[in-house]
């Protein structure tokens, strides 16, 4: 009796793990299209960024912050065994070039591993730069403030904590206050594996600040990009899995409460806001298959989505740029400047495109 109940749960099992493989597949299948080519205009790859520019965030005064060199698990990388940089571009600039940031000699540039980033501006106008960092395939936040004189950054402080784990990334709301994004519950492949399997959704934003730490939102599949809109009322989430945008309104205790969920037929990944318009720029992976089992001769495409009206009951989703990757492989954010756009990649190199 008990073998065969045993068996019964097997099999059970195995048909259940079945059917999360046919329904992943379907899923994965939907975005993993071939790309329909929508091309910007007066665009060029920029010279010099040829190992990522998985984050791009951009200053009121047109300096672009852009992390490069990001290892991670899955992920291909170009360089390996080069340790990851922040470029800065000016996009006032003519001709605008990118210049790698040397780092202060109190901090370790030799395990410098970036993800995403986030910058911040106190009342005294001193910039802050928050990074998501993996050393050693952990995961800290390091606070750097810029020196624009010497275009450097000065390392300020390490941020550590237990629930600061498997960090994608961050969106700064203050000095030493940010909300930051867990992607994946388990650190070993194949746990990561059957999590994205059985669809769960572990996944979480927390919020930190020197007074407490905390989980802010649950229920998400893989929370990817975060960022915060122009009022500062409302936080977006990118679950990447589940190829959405989740719209959060922020509360008097800091916790997000979720506004509306908006589907993408594409998967997103880091999220800027348009200045200009408020509009949701997204840098997303129209076939992340192509990702996971990259093959220089048939690589992933790149799509860049702008959302607008995110509060209205029907928010609009537009394609404003598509690459079959003969361009621009993996593409992972995209930010702006007075109609000038960067799109940038997770391992590949960077677009500059102006009007």
């Amino acid at each position: 009796m008990g073998r065969l109940m045993a068996l019964a749960l097997l099999g059970a099992s195995l048909a259940f793990i079945g059917e999360r493989i046919l329904s992943l597949r379907g899923k994965m299948n939907a975005v993993s299209r071939e790309v329909t080519s929508v091309e910007l205009q007066n665009c060029q790859l920029i010279e010099g960024l040829e190992n990522g520019s998985e984050d791009i965030d951009i200053l009121p005064s047109g300096l672009a912050f852009i992390s490069t060199g990001l290892k991670y698990p899955g992920m291909p990388s170009f360089a390996p065994d080069e340790p990851g940089q922040i470029f800065l571009m000016d996009l006032n600039e003519q001709n605008p070039k990118p210049h790698a940031l040397k780092f202060s000699d109190s901090f370790d540039k030799e395990i410098f591993n970036p993800h995403g980033i986030s910058t911040f501006i106190d009342k005294d106008d001193t910039v802050y730069l928050y990074v998501v960092n993996h050393p050693h395939m952990k995961s800290t936040v390091e606070i750097f403030k810029f020196d624009d004189k010497q275009r450097s950054l000065i390392h300020w402080k390490t941020i550590t904590h237990e629930l600061l784990k498997s960090v994608n990334d961050i969106v700064a709301i203050g000095l030493e206050e940010f909300y930051a994004t867990r992607d994946h519950y388990f650190t070993s492949f194949p746990m990561t594996f059957i999590e994205i399997i059985l669809e769960l959704r572990w996944t979480y934003v927390l919020f930190y600040s020197p007074r407490e730490i905390k989980v802010a939102a649950t229920g998400f599949k893989s929370a990817n990009g975060i960022t915060v809109s122009q009022n500062r009322k409302y936080v977006y989430v990118a679950d990447v899995s589940d190829a959405a945008i989740h719209i959060m309104e922020i509360q008097d205790n800091w916790n997000l409460t979720q506004l509306k969920r908006i589907q993408l037929g594409t998967l997103p990944d880091n999220l800027n806001v348009d200045p200009a318009t408020g509009d949701i720029l997204a840098g997303c992976h129209p076939n992340a298959m192509k990702i996971l089992f990259y093959n220089p001769e048939d690589p992933p495409g790149s799509e860049v989505l702008r959302i607008q009206n995110v509060l209205s009951d029907k928010p609009t989703v537009n394609t404003v740029y598509a690459n079959n990757g003969s361009v621009l492989q993996g593409s992972s954010v995209a930010s702006v400047y007075h109609e000038k756009m960067l799109i940038g990649s997770v391992f590949h190199k960077a677009l500059y495109c102006v009007p």
